[in-house]
């Protein structure tokens, strides 16, 4: 009787379980009996793994043959656990010692060939391993740079399961053939899953300069001032205006002004994308804050995340440390809009399904465009519009109270005058000098928060707002009026609060004064209070 042991790693969206890979050979009919709740595709790794050993130059153990996986109560997905299977079975024929794989950690698909071939979800993978205490980790070729993002764990990416049984033997190392320059490397197709993040407009390397500029932008100096403060406290924004104002313009524009993101931050966003299979070829780790925009028609599914087994990312963890740009917000089922609000509040997503339970992060700066009725006339005198009040009152209610009460800034986008339209007017700043003012405000507001679990004014608790960082005397008068006037909420107040601070960081003030208070109302009620916009620019 033989016996040996390997590990890999089960995923859960972008939490991992390490997983004990254990191979037991019997005499008795050559049999192959795979345990330990796998998944259609884990159950056809038995066909694959036999092919890819024997093929590989190794004898089949002609024994009754059982692997199981444990912890058996898990579920278990996917083809990224074939190399660890085939090592178990190697190990339990003596063809490689068991005391070299008892402790490594396994990853990848095995094609019928042997070589092995690139599977999603590398980076997760390897830093559950690293919290499980593992230290020695097996990759293909391929993701070998993805998973050396992970410190502390040495990394041995091989190309074929010929490769990794002569480095586990002590033998010569077979070359294998490299990839020919030039061509498409058809190894790389098990990390792009086709379609996968299509449907939500998913855009990277807007913060790099080679995307849209916001000097491109005619006009709209409160949308502009609105959409600096929205970057440097990480506060959702609503654009509300006519048709053809501008609105898509500035909300493409936001990422190129957002600072490039931490090594943690990079590190998160990364293992969202790999799971989600979009990780772009050649690029183990993402530095830019993503952008993505779904269609209005999207389910709830494609946003909030789901799918058939255990759920995947939906698009509000592919937006994850970025923008997500709900264009048309109206025009989203009101059941999806209305899922957002507990992502809002949490930065992470909850999907029970039967097969489990999957948490997801989802901290992201929401942007809504919306038109002020169906035909988006409503507010332009002389233009016609014909929709009825009716129409227009239930348009507008579609997105809901709860939903509006949790965004920070809204604005009215008015339509671009003629002289600016022409080039006439005053020239737009270009998103180089608003992303420098953004970086300043956030590393104050990051060196005010140091020692504390928040980054941003956004994440900042109401109650330590009113008692730990408190405002200067008398600033917080008109904005505890309105609330006794039933113009605010209790979260608005706290919302209004965070606003100020990111506009006192903007214009390097210790704390708010009554200027920037009144500044962060209107940008949070939109009722005009004065020239409060054009003081907020001169002090950013």
């Amino acid at each position: 009787m033989g016996f040996a042991r390997a590990c890999s790693v089960a995923l859960a969206g972008v939490d991992g379980v390490v997983v004990e890979v254990q191979a037991d050979l019997e005499p008795g009919i050559a049999a192959f009996t795979l345990v330990g709740l796998p998944d259609k595709s884990l159950v056809e790794s038995r066909d694959r793994v036999r092919a890819a050993v024997v093929n590989s130059g190794a004898e089949w153990p002609q024994k009754k043959l059982t692997v199981g996986l444990s912890p058996a109560s898990v579920p278990k997905s996917g083809s990224g656990f074939d190399l660890a299977v085939a090592c178990a079975v190697l190990g339990a024929a003596e063809r490689i010692d068991p005391k070299e794989i008892a402790d490594l950690v396994l990853i990848g698909e095995l094609g019928l060939d042997g070589r092995v071939r690139p599977v999603r979800g590398i980076l997760p993978a390897v830093l559950a391993a690293a919290e499980a205490g593992y230290r020695r980790v097996v990759v293909p070729e391929q993701t070998a740079g993805e998973a050396s993002l992970v410190p502390g764990v040495s990394v041995l990416g091989v190309r074929s399961l010929r490769q990794l049984v002569a480095v586990l033997t002590g033998e010569p190392v077979p070359d294998e053939a490299a990839p020919v320059q030039g061509r498409p490397d058809s190894m790389l197709a098990g990390l792009m899953v086709p379609g996968a993040g299509a449907g939500t407009g998913l855009a990277l390397g807007a913060g790099s300069g080679a995307g849209p500029d916001l000097a491109d932008v005619a006009g709209q100096p409160a949308a502009r001032k609105a959409l600096e403060v929205a970057a440097a406290g990480a506060h959702h924004l609503l654009l509300h205006g006519p048709p053809g104002a501008g609105k898509t313009m500035l909300a493409e524009r936001l990422p190129a002004i957002l600072p490039p993101l931490t090594r943690q931050e990079s590190l998160e966003v990364t293992a969202v994308h790999s799971v989600a299979g979009i990780l772009p070829p050649g690029e183990p780790l993402i530095g830019t804050a993503p952008y993505c925009a779904p269609h209005h028609s999207a389910t709830m599914q494609s946003l909030i995340g789901g799918g058939n087994g255990l759920p995947r990312p939906g698009a509000v963890s592919l937006a994850h440390r970025g923008v997500l740009f709900l264009d048309e917000a109206p025009e989203f089922s009101v059941r999806v809009l209305d899922a957002l609000r507990q992502p809002l509040e949490s930065g992470r997503v909850v999907v029970a399904r039967s097969a489990g339970v999957v948490r997801l992060p989802a901290r992201f700066l929401m942007v809504l465009a919306a038109n002020p009725c169906p035909c988006g006339r409503h507010t332009m005198n002389g233009s016609g519009c014909e929709c009825p009040p009716s129409a227009v009152r239930r348009y507008q209610s579609r997105l809901s109270g709860p939903l509006l009460d949790r965004v920070d800034l809204r604005v009215e986008v008015e339509p671009v005058r003629r002289s600016d339209l022409m080039g006439q007017g005053d020239a737009g700043e270009p998103s180089a000098a608003v992303a420098v003012r953004v970086r300043e405000g956030r590393e104050r507001a990051a060196a005010r928060l140091a020692g504390t679990p928040w980054t941003t004014n956004s994440e900042v608790p109401g109650h330590e707002l009113r008692t730990r960082w408190t405002a200067a005397p008398g600033a917080l008068a008109v904005a505890e009026r309105d609330m006794e006037r039933g113009r605010l909420t209790a979260r608005g107040l706290d919302r209004v609060l965070r606003v100020a601070w990111t506009v006192a960081d903007l214009a390097g003030r210790d704390r708010p004064g009554a200027q920037d208070v009144g500044l962060a109302l209107q940008l949070r009620t939109g009722v005009d209070r004065g020239a409060l916009l054009a003081a907020g620019k001169d002090s950013g």
